[in-house]
């Protein structure tokens, strides 16, 4: 009794924080319709500033956490909401997923640039340790300044968690009173409903909007400033998971219920301390389980909730009015620039392979060849995404299946290495057709939400195992063979995922030009309309899931060979991040868009450092390119595509209006008694 009442106190301040970080995230979707996944970066950036002011210059506890929270904090809200998130209102809820992971992964490696490479250890609370508090029981005392009370044993709290439970109880019943009884949260309520009509009523939604932000924003400070002096240093890892817990608990209180979400945040951090205390910490399972307990319950919430299955994503009544994305670049083009296209590509691939096969050394054969395999695997997202108009974020999970599929049976069964990587493609096709199984019922952010969850337990629970990719050191990978070819050579190699990656693009074009891919578009116009006309919803998810895993899991293979193993830091849940934002902000709806996304994550970082930049300035420029995919759906370089389209046609129109010489007619005359013509009146021709 007395180690179970210890587990449930010591889990209550951790429920506590998830509870701050999840109010903050339902009251931003409630006044903004935005999932902002970006929160926990934003409570990073609040943890960083309290500990650099607090620590590295010694400010007061009290001005450093109004520094951190009560400025800082709500003015990053607002800018949020003033640059990008007030243009969204409308827009749709994928342009509003991708903005706000673009945010995610750029905001916490501008944190890094700024806290520079050096160890950010011994971050204090807001209130000193040195106290400890009884919650009943008769006061005793140890020494002149700790004090405790006996409950069936000793069971305390010390400065940080009580701090963590007053803010939390204050902050909650504060803001509950907010939204019941005045003024601003009624018009919060109704600007999230349709901006649009609110200001035909006489509300400002801007103003509004704002001020929902900047209060939002300070819920997300003030849960990572309490938090930090719970983690042995600063780092954006552990706010994701604080993320994750945040969006599960505000999963249980159907992103409307603030009652109910703090009381599943307080329900998730007690049960996470549970399995902490009473999981034998002998077995593999148990061990990760107990970090892993949010993904598995957001992922489950997601599944089984009712609440979340029937409920729909806010959205303005109005916003049926906006104009539909423009259509690709290509469909526009005259045959004869199509022509001139496609042969210009063609000669600059063909001299970029000579190139390589000829002139590259090993450095820059390496760095093509990751190009290419990349391009394989953004393959995937050109499918999920660009033909089924859904943000998965377990691309490189599914990446991970196909290279730990490709090491376990190529090193331990003795498979050839080509035929272990098609059976592991095959193996991550079958994981991600089950996933989409349960993910049915979900669509949009839901759906994002579940399978960032599904990578989140993959790489914490799956991975560690040896039978996967627990390995150390990582399985090796040798280069395959087919028959007399040898692919060992890193120029064969090359040749070799170059003719993977053209049968891979022949079959993405040949699904988009198909009946799959005419199903598919029709569900991402309207999943309604297109069940009337006899389209079977559930076939064409699983069956594009199943293709987009399968891709993926061909491509982690052939990475894992290129790198000689197969190693899990390759394929970590922020990797899924990261692809999908190259790729929306170049093109994701093209087989040329996943080309340039993997040609320009391996070479972008080349150009930063001839610039004298560090790498964590890549993550920072695609990230913030990502924010432009309200503006350009199709992506940053065909948006560039359709004005050079643009310009040239205007070029060529202005050219056949030039005006004649003058011995040359004007364009417009017709010679007199030409055939079709009109004669004057009283002239014979």
């Amino acid at each position: 009794m007395s180690d179970l009442i210890t587990y449930v106190i010591l889990g209550i301040p951790f429920g506590c924080v998830y509870a701050l970080m999840a109010v903050g995230l339902v009251l931003a979707y409630k006044t903004s319709g935005v999932f902002n996944l970006a929160f926990g970066a934003q409570a990073f950036l609040a943890a960083a500033v309290y500990y650099d002011v607090h620590v590295r210059h010694d400010w007061p506890v009290i001005p450093a956490t109004v520094l951190a929270v009560g400025v800082i904090s709500p003015l990053v809200g607002i800018l949020l909401d003033r640059m990008l998130f007030r243009y969204l209102r409308t827009a749709a809820p994928m342009a509003r997923l991708v903005t706000s992971l673009g945010l995610l992964v750029a905001l916490p490696q501008l944190v890094v640039i700024w806290l520079g490479s050096g160890r950010t250890y011994g971050v204090t609370g807001i209130w000193t340790s040195d106290w400890t508090f009884g919650l009943w029981g008769k006061a005793t005392t140890n020494d002149d300044s700790f004090y405790h009370f006996d409950f069936f044993g000793r069971h305390v709290i010390d400065g940080k968690q009580a701090a963590i439970l007053v803010t939390t109880a204050f902050g909650v019943m504060g803001l509950t009173a907010l939204f019941r009884w005045s003024a601003i949260g009624l018009r919060m309520r109704a600007v999230v409903e349709s901006p649009r009509l609110s200001e035909l009523a006489g509300v400002s939604s801007d103003r509004v909007s704002q001020f929902g932000w900047a209060l939002s924003s300070m819920f997300a400070g003030l849960a990572g400033v309490l938090i930090a002096p719970s983690f042995a240093q600063l780092d954006p890892i552990g706010f994701t998971t604080l993320l994750v817990a945040a969006i599960a608990a505000a999963a249980f209180g159907g992103l409307r219920s603030i009652p109910l979400t703090v009381l599943g945040a307080v329900l998730l951090g007690v049960t996470q301390e549970l399995l902490r205390g009473y999981l034998p910490q002998t077995s593999v399972i148990a061990r990760n389980l107990e970090p892993a307990l949010p993904f598995l319950a957001l992922f489950l919430l997601l599944v089984f909730m009712p609440s979340l299955r029937r409920g729909r994503e806010l959205a303005d009544p109005l916003s049926g009015v906006d104009p539909p994305p423009p259509a690709l670049a290509a469909f526009d083009r005259t045959e004869t620039f199509t022509r001139m296209t496609r042969a210009l590509g063609v000669v600059v691939v063909g001299t970029v392979v000579v190139l390589a096969l000829t002139k590259f050394d090993s450095y820059w054969l390496g760095l093509i060849t990751q190009g290419v395999v990349y391009s394989t695997i953004f393959l995937s997202i050109t499918v999920i995404t660009g033909m089924g108009g859904q943000i998965s974020l377990s691309q490189a999970a599914f990446a991970g299946i196909g290279a730990f599929g490709t090491a376990q049976l190529a090193h331990e069964l003795g498979l050839p290495v080509l035929l272990a990587i098609v059976i592991g493609a095959m193996i991550a096709a079958l994981v991600g057709g089950l996933l989409a199984v349960p993910c049915l019922r979900l669509g949009g952010i839901y759906l994002s939400l579940g399978t960032l969850a599904f990578a989140l337990m993959f790489e914490n629970v799956i991975v560690p195992l040896h039978w996967v990719g627990g390995n150390v050191p990582p399985l090796p990978v040798e280069r395959p063979s087919l028959g007399p070819l040898d692919f060992s050579g890193d120029r064969a190699f090359l040749l070799f995922c170059m003719a993977v990656f053209a049968i891979v693009a022949m079959l993405v074009i040949f699904v988009r030009r198909g009946t799959t891919g005419s199903f598919l578009g029709a569900l991402r116009g309207s999943e309604v309309a297109s069940e009337s006309i006899g389209i079977n919803p559930s076939r064409v998810k699983i069956t594009a899931f199943a293709l987009s895993a399968g891709i993926a899991g061909l491509g982690g293979g052939l990475y894992a060979s290129y790198s000689h193993q197969a190693q899990a830091a390759d394929y970590t849940y922020f990797y899924g991040f990261f692809w999908v934002v190259v790729v929306v902000t170049l093109g994701s709806r093209t087989v040329e868009g996943a080309v340039n996304a993997g040609m320009g994550l391996v070479l972008f970082p080349e150009f930063l450092k001839f610039a004298g930049l560090g790498p964590s300035w890549q993550f920072v420029f695609f990230g913030l390119g990502a924010v432009t995919y309200a503006k350009h759906p199709e992506g940053i370089l065909e948006s560039q595509k359709r004005a050079s389209l643009a310009f040239f046609q205007r070029q060529f129109d202005r050219t056949r209006r030039r005006p004649p010489s003058d011995d040359e007619p004007p364009s417009d005359a017709v010679p007199v008694g030409a055939a079709g013509t009109v004669e004057p009146a009283g002239v014979e021709s």
